[in-house]
């Protein structure tokens, strides 16, 4: 075995071996409260109509109850794999779908918000009339919850006759430019002013410093804002699927289930959001590695 596969082999433990301790305690520590929570139900509905029953038969019954109030891992596990498995994609039970309509949303929304987010930003640093007129504002308007503002744009939108995607994309603009704005304005700053001087002695055009120094020291700021962004988006896409009525989309099937009290499938919605959400982050994190090693190389 050589040194280079034992520093990977190191490195590798010293990444997975802390998350997996983490992870390990959270699936021990729902479990005992899966038990906790259910034990009540359970016994009311099921183990009082036995002749006698004891501790074990209490945790089998909890961890495996058709209405649980905390559902366990391996019903939520089970849930989204029969979901998965046993409908075809373009199904409403497919959880696919519904990441899908979701993913696609949130995704458009993020794009919006960082091409709105980084224009803001090229005129807030290039203006300093824009500057004072702008910046309050983009603070301010993030003191507005989403779940507010959220209904009054689809009603908005609704009433252009601009519905399906477009309207849930804008809420994901909403919160995703905000992030996008600040840490681009921060990042075109961030140049030395030994490196504005330099440029300056060569005549360069202020888009010639765009692109030669402003961007390139931007970017180490870009990249956690876009992580931030996106992560943002996917929340306030689900929050405007919840009051339009949508049929697909993992808000809509968050809303569904909880009209039907399925704790289940309102737990399989919320674990396929959190998936879909570190895919997206995971997606970002890649780009950044590619952007940046390839600066590194340049």
């Amino acid at each position: 075995m050589t040194t280079r596969t034992l520093t990977w082999g190191r490195r590798l433990t010293f990444h997975t071996l802390p998350v997996s301790v983490v992870l390990l305690a959270v699936v021990v520590l729902w479990y005992a409260l899966a038990v906790a929570l259910n034990a009540h139900g359970t016994i009311d509905r099921v183990l009082s109509h036995r002749a006698s029953w004891n501790m074990a038969d209490l945790i089998v019954a909890s961890l495996n109850a058709t209405r649980p109030l905390l559902p366990a891992p391996h019903q939520i596990v089970a849930d989204i794999w029969n979901s998965l498995t046993q409908w075809p994609v373009t199904s409403p039970r497919n959880l696919l779908l519904h990441t899908w309509v979701t993913a696609s949303a949130a995704l458009t929304g993020f794009v919006m918000g960082v091409v709105l987010g980084i224009l803001l930003a090229v005129c807030i640093v290039h203006s300093h009339t824009l500057d004072k007129a702008l910046l309050p504002w983009i603070v301010a308007s993030q003191t507005i919850p989403v779940l507010a503002i959220a209904p009054i744009v689809l009603i908005i939108l609704g009433s252009m006759g601009i519905t399906g995607m477009l309207p849930k994309a804008t809420i994901a603009m909403y919160l995703c430019f905000f992030p996008v704005t600040i840490a681009t304005v921060q990042g075109l700053r961030s140049p030395q002013k030994m490196e504005m001087e330099l440029v300056h002695t060569w005549a360069a055009s202020r888009i010639h410093i765009f692109w030669m120094v402003r961007l390139p020291s931007a970017l180490p700021y870009l990249f956690p804002a876009f992580r931030v962004a996106i992560a943002s988006g996917l929340v306030g896409t689900m929050v405007a699927e919840l009051p339009t009525g949508a049929q697909a989309g993992l808000g809509a099937r968050l809303l569904t289930s909880s009209y039907y009290g399925n704790t289940v499938q309102i737990w399989s919605a919320l674990v396929m959001a959190s998936l879909l959400g570190l895919l997206l982050t995971g997606m970002v994190t890649l780009a950044e590695r590619l952007v940046m090693r390839k600066r590194k190389g340049a």
